[in-house]
């Protein structure tokens, strides 16, 4: 009744597991084929040489030899003994090279000009050179423009400017450092220890220091407009020693008759009025034909000298034609009235010389005599002075002109130069017996005046010239105008102990 029967089979996927499961793919990828080679050297061959000097066979002479084994020898020293003691003698009497210095250097023979400096925009306006002045290591500089010649200029822009003698690529007519100044600058002079710091007078009367190593405001300090600033142009600023080691302070002077003392503040950029004095005619000595000069009561100041070898004394060149000397510790008060001044003002004036024909435009005294002086001026003369007698020693003539600025050589006790108002630098020696100029150095200036000169302090053979046309000429001195002679120094005490007709 019942029987087996085969089925075939019936599959039913699942479709919930098929939806979960994970599609995957494969992927494949290859970089570039990276190329790659072997390379083998090999050094050369390596050979060893050596070398080896010979024993040094010593030769001395022994001084134990007996002399008679060389009897030529012995027969010449007795034929020349008597002579040879002789000269000797001769020369240990004999002043024929005293103060003969050996110079191993090739001589130079002539004078030549290195440079002719010049800024473009001073030119164009017509600026004049004013005052040069070389920084203390010798290799820079520095030259104010403004005007000396006539002329509504108390406002008119100028520049002070320097140049680095040193350097490689050194432009003449683009100055290395250039410093616009508001009024004409009408002296400059150098730190003589600080090589990038320089102090200038102006015509506005104030007195300014710059410091051309700073790289903005170059004004370290500066007078300002106060009671104690001069109200005249300043004609001569220097530095002098002050009263701690290793100071120094600003000495300026200006046509209104003051010579004043200024300190250096630099954290305020100040200058601080620290003593003063003040030239008035009635205050000075009356010397012979001095009792004759006609003026104001106030003595203009054009020129002052310091002594290097007194630094209590000073010299004044004076708009009358006074040369007076002075002196910093005078505690006499001057007689001019009180303007404000924050200092009570002295006066200086101990001595007055002979009086020139007209104003004195430069005095510098030698640094090889402490007594003896120069000085130049309206009159076209230069006056050899020593400070003992009002009377000059010697007067030459320099010009038919004026004569502008005067400066003794660093190295000849005898040679000093003057600058004309022709354009021309001549050059005297007073050990020789003509009184005409050894030399005569043409600035090429057509004519214009040339206003001041200055020697190397460093490079003695240098010398800087400032020219009426907005030029400064370097010029390289010869051997004859820089090296000094035997017996300079003798003839120029000579000439210093020697009485005025």
């Amino acid at each position: 009744m019942f029987t087996d029967e085969t089925l075939d089979l019936i599959g039913a996927e699942s479709t919930w597991r098929k939806s979960h499961q994970q599609t995957q793919e494969s992927r494949r990828c290859q970089t570039l084929p990276v190329h790659t080679a072997e390379a083998e050297t090999q050094a050369k061959d390596v050979f060893d040489s050596s070398t080896q000097t010979q024993e040094q066979i010593s030769q001395t002479l022994s001084l134990d030899r007996d002399i008679s084994d060389c009897p030529g020898l012995l027969d010449f020293l007795h034929r020349a003994e008597d002579i040879v003691i002789k000269e000797l003698v001769k020369n240990s009497k004999s002043h024929a090279f005293d103060g003969f210095q050996v110079n191993w250097e090739d001589q130079n023979k002539s004078v030549s000009c290195m440079y002719r400096l010049q800024h473009v925009d001073a030119q164009e306006r017509g600026l004049q050179v004013t005052s040069v002045s070389w920084n203390c290591t010798g290799s820079v500089i520095g030259c104010g423009f403004g005007r000396v010649d006539d002329g509504d200029w108390s406002n008119e822009k100028a520049y002070v400017c320097t140049w680095n003698l040193d350097r490689q690529n050194l432009n003449p007519k683009r100055p290395d450092v250039i410093i616009d100044v508001t009024t004409p600058v009408m002296c400059l002079c150098f730190h003589p220890v600080r090589p990038s710091v320089v102090a200038g007078g102006l015509y506005s009367g104030e007195v300014v220091v710059w410091d051309s190593s700073r790289s903005q405001d170059l004004i370290l300090a500066q007078t300002g407009m106060s009671a104690d600033t001069h109200r005249e142009p300043v004609f001569q600023v220097s530095w002098v020693p002050g009263a701690r080691r290793g100071e120094f302070i600003i000495l300026s002077a200006g046509s209104g008759g003051r010579v004043l003392l200024w300190t250096v503040d630099g954290a305020e950029a100040k200058l601080i009025l620290s003593s003063g004095y003040a030239l008035v005619q009635q205050q000075v000595p009356q010397c012979g034909a001095a009792s004759k000069t006609r003026g104001s009561t106030t003595i203009g100041v054009t020129s002052v000298a310091l002594s290097p070898w007194d630094q209590d004394t000073f010299l004044v060149g004076s708009e009358g034609g006074l040369v007076l000397k002075c002196s910093f510790s005078s505690e006499t008060v001057s007689a001019v009235p009180p303007d404000g001044e924050s200092v009570t003002l002295r006066a200086p004036v101990q001595f007055s010389f002979s009086p020139l024909g007209g104003p004195v435009h430069s005095v510098h005294f030698s640094p090889f005599h402490r007594n003896l002086f120069v000085s130049v001026g309206t009159d076209g003369l230069a006056h050899l002075h020593t400070v003992l007698q009002p009377r000059p020693l010697l007067s030459l003539r320099v010009s038919d002109s004026y004569v502008f600025g005067v400066r003794w050589s660093p190295t000849r006790p005898l040679v000093f130069a003057a600058a004309t108002g022709q354009g021309l630098v001549q050059m005297f020696d007073l050990g020789r017996r003509s009184l005409r100029p050894a030399a005569t150095i043409d600035q090429n200036t057509s004519g214009q005046p040339t206003y001041c000169l200055e020697f190397n302090p460093k490079h003695t053979n240098l010398m800087a010239v400032g020219n009426a046309d907005g030029s400064v000429n370097i010029w390289q001195l010869s051997a004859e105008l820089t090296e000094q002679g035997a017996k300079e120094t003798a003839m120029l005490e000579q000439l210093a102990n020697e009485v005025a007709d």
